[in-house]
């Protein structure tokens, strides 16, 4: 470490006396390099991390978990393994008639202590039972163990669980316990040096560190929670709960994922940040359940098609691809189509999006929200309602039939005019939506809309996935039910100089979603 600091006080001294030397030839008052001498702050690293570590090592935690699991192959004690095959030829039991047998299985996680009386602090997923897919389940493992620094252990029971944040809350039952404090994760600046603590591949307490990469990073989980701290420091498996320090000693995040194409360490590790998981901890201590604001809308970002197809700014809005009856937005006026751009005064953005916005919302609060119809800037009041359990939310986005029957809509109906006209304009034949096709395809017979019966395969909208058997509902926003309705639209996007359209296709019981289509010229 002292060489690496070396070389880079000496790097920087190289460079602020050549950088010095261009700088009395600028003229007065012209704009100077960014790392010139005088705009450079003075370069500073802590000599060691050991003081630090000593301090805060007893506060952090090992988590071990135990579940009972069901595995098929009774009576082989190379199930689930590569020698599997090679121990039933030899005899080894009759395949396929083996009854599944019991096992015990274990994982290790990290956490940290935040009360002398011994509550403690995980991700959710550490404590999480795992199903046969490997993958954590809706459920807790069977036991939990907290190992301290000093070996000793403690059972622990779960106080509270937030699957939406992955965060969980152990107690183990101890007095005068080393404990630490929660930080303020909001002052912290890209290029600050942190330091993670925790249980890497089962090793124990292992202390890393590096410097904050990045803030508010997204990693493509969705949701309300999905803003991270990045770093270099090294993260692992084992490595998930455990808390990342600034050198003041706070927890500024807890470190929680690993972006790998191999499952070790590559540099990119992210955590947490305290000023979103702190007040979520805090209610689960007191055993209540965290309650997020909720809008009734399934959205998509703007991208540059659905953007150029609406004529507005691709970094700013979402599209709303479903509002669900009865909800807030629905008894707001907000309808299918509406681009929302602002709620509560707050601009929605890729970094501010609009389910974090919104999940971050007191239930019942009136707050104003800002939308674009039609060209045309709209403002409504919602009441934001509370936002369903995670089971509750997959079963509404859960489609009713199976997709089998999408690629064979029925007979073709015989080309047209219309049908003719928009495979040029867009590549793609449309038909009418009859009873008769919507029971081929899957739909109830009260869906109004075209059917795909043609699409160019050169064309940017099979580029863009769309099929024969999918169903516009509509384009522009406005209800397609004839092949002629499309071609009116289209022809009028085109004089209006536009260069796309935004379809609103359905595939099956699948939600809606926009698809912004490329005019051809």
């Amino acid at each position: 470490m002292a060489v690496r600091y070396a070389y880079a006080i000496t790097g920087i001294m190289l460079a602020g006396g050549a950088a010095a030397t261009l700088a009395l030839q600028q003229p007065v008052g012209a704009q100077v390099a960014q790392n010139a001498p005088s705009a450079m702050p003075r370069a500073s690293a802590p000599g060691s991390f050991a003081d630090l570590t000593e301090r805060l090592a007893p506060a952090v935690v090992n988590i071990s978990t135990t579940q009972t699991i069901e595995v098929s192959g009774g009576g082989n004690p190379f199930a689930g393994s590569p020698f599997e095959d090679m121990f039933r030829q030899f005899g080894g039991g009759d395949r396929g008639n083996n009854p599944p047998v019991t096992r015990e299985a274990t994982s290790l996680g990290s956490g940290f202590i935040i009360s002398a009386d011994g509550f403690v602090v995980t991700n959710n997923h550490v404590i999480s039972a795992r199903g046969q897919n490997g993958q954590p389940g809706p459920d807790p493992v069977d036991s939990i163990t907290v190992i301290l620094a000093d070996r000793s252990e403690y059972e622990a029971r779960v106080v509270g669980r937030d699957p939406a944040s992955d965060l969980a809350v152990l107690k183990i039952e101890g007095r005068n316990l080393p404990f630490v404090r929660f930080g303020d994760s909001d002052s912290l600046r890209v290029g600050d040096w942190v330091v993670a603590i925790g249980n890497p591949f089962g090793l124990g307490g292992t202390v890393t560190a590096g410097i904050v990469s990045a803030l508010q990073r997204t990693i493509g989980l969705g949701g309300a929670y999905d803003r991270y701290i990045q770093t270099d420091a090294s993260i692992n498996q084992g490595n998930s709960g455990g808390p990342m320090f600034d050198l003041d000693g706070n927890v500024v995040g807890i470190n929680s994922a690993i972006f790998s194409p191999t499952g070790g360490n590559v540099g990119i590790g992210f955590a947490i940040p305290a000023h979103e998981a702190r007040p979520i901890v805090e209610t689960l201590m007191r055993g209540e359940a965290v309650r997020r604001g909720y809008l009734g809308v399934s959205i998509q970002p703007m991208n540059d098609d659905i953007a150029e197809s609406l004529d507005l700014p691709r970094n700013r809005g979402e599209i709303v691809a479903r509002v669900e009856p009865g909800e807030a937005a629905a008894r707001a006026g907000i309808q299918q189509g509406d681009v929302i751009v602002s709620v509560n005064n707050e601009d929605v953005t890729p970094d501010r999006t609009l389910s974090y916005i919104v999940a971050n919302l007191q239930v019942g609060e009136r707050v104003p929200i800002v939308l674009v119809r039609d060209g045309e800037r709209v403002r409504v009041t919602a009441t934001i309602g509370e936002r369903p359990s995670e089971r509750e939310l997959a079963a509404l986005a859960q489609p009713n039939s199976d997709d089998d029957a999408l690629d064979t809509p029925g007979k073709e109906a015989p080309a047209d005019a219309a049908s003719d006209s928009t495979m040029g304009s867009i590549g793609i034949g449309f038909q009418t939506l009859t009873p008769q096709i919507a029971r081929q395809l899957g739909v109830p017979a009260t869906v109004r809309g075209l059917v795909v019966n043609q699409v160019d395969p050169s064309s940017d909208a099979a580029q863009k996935g769309i099929r024969r058997g999918d169903i516009v509902l509509s384009i522009n926003r406005r209800t397609t039910q004839q092949p002629s309705d499309a071609v009116s639209i289209i022809d009028g996007a085109r004089r209006a100089g536009r260069g796309s359209v935004l379809l609103l296709r359905q595939r099956g019981n699948t939600p809606p979603a926009f698809i912004g289509v490329d005019i051809e010229e």
